[in-house]
């Protein structure tokens, strides 16, 4: 990989640690995910015009991908009903390319490498270690957060294989988040009955703001995989569990203690591994 992959990879792990926790410092999460969506959405419109339509062959994924995204938004909101984020996210990260590594050997037969092998037992290593003993995450916060990470491998595998059929990446982006800001609405209004957004509210502007971030760190990551391989961006991206334990320790005051940062570290080195 070119070192410009490497960094939008890296630029990319940061940015979704951010909005992880505009995410998690709010009070209603299923509110604040659906008006980061407008955020989203709002910035995508016009590239709608730039760009040129995708072909024929790029709308199953696109359409996909957005629903896919809706699931995982919902099921991360539920994970961090009760999870901090310096728990939950590394089991959603790290759960990602350990369920894409034992899916490839599943369902295609192909025989991981020794470095896969060994990616393989420290991400379950790191996520174990999180998931069980003293102050752990509830089990119902883990058990979405794992449902949330096999989520996500499916739709990074629909973005890699879609965003080569479009043939440019910034379409495909606009038109996912595009549709993925009308899903979650009316997602939101299926369970809800009502949205309220006040425009005047602090926590609307927070929760915009994150939505930009969130549009930019996805922006990112699909120039990336336009320009390489997915499997190591993929895994270089997963980084973001180790920036999500110290946001969460800086600014949510969550506890930061040696075992958690280890297990963070542990996941990250073993989906890097993956990767390679």
């Amino acid at each position: 990989m070119s070192a410009v992959v490497i960094g939008l990879a890296l630029f990319a792990a940061i940015l979704h640690a951010t909005w992880n926790a505009f995410l998690r410092s709010g009070g209603d999460r299923l509110w604040t995910v659906t008006v980061m969506s407008f955020a989203s959405t709002a910035f995508a419109l016009p590239f709608l015009f730039i760009y040129p339509l995708p072909v024929s062959a790029a709308w199953l994924y696109i359409v996909l991908s957005a629903v896919l995204q809706v699931g995982y938004s919902i099921f991360l909101v539920a994970a961090y009903r009760y999870g901090e984020l310096g728990q939950v996210y590394p089991i959603v990260r790290g759960t990602v390319p350990l369920l894409v590594t034992i899916g490839a050997f599943v369902i295609t037969g192909a025989k991981p490498t020794l470095y896969q092998i060994a990616g393989v037992v420290l991400v379950a290593a790191g996520i174990m270690s999180l998931a069980l003993g003293k102050g752990r995450a509830s089990t119902s916060s883990i058990l979405f957060a794992l449902a949330t990470g096999a989520i996500i491998a499916a739709y990074a595998t629909v973005d890699s294989i879609g965003v080569r059929q479009t043939g440019q990446s910034g379409a495909y982006a606009a038109w996912v988040l595009v549709f993925y800001g009308a899903f979650l609405p009316v997602t939101f209004l299926a369970l809800r009955r009502r949205l309220l957004v006040d425009f005047r509210a602090r926590d609307t502007w927070k929760a915009l703001g994150g939505g930009v971030v969130a549009m930019i760190a996805y922006g990112v990551v699909v120039a990336a995989f336009a320009l390489g391989p997915a499997g190591p961006i993929t895994a270089l991206r997963e980084t973001s569990v180790v920036f999500a334990a110290l946001i969460g320790w800086m600014f949510l005051g969550e506890t930061l203690t040696a075992g958690r940062v280890l297990a963070c570290v542990i996941v990250a080195a073993g989906a890097i591994l993956i990767g390679l």
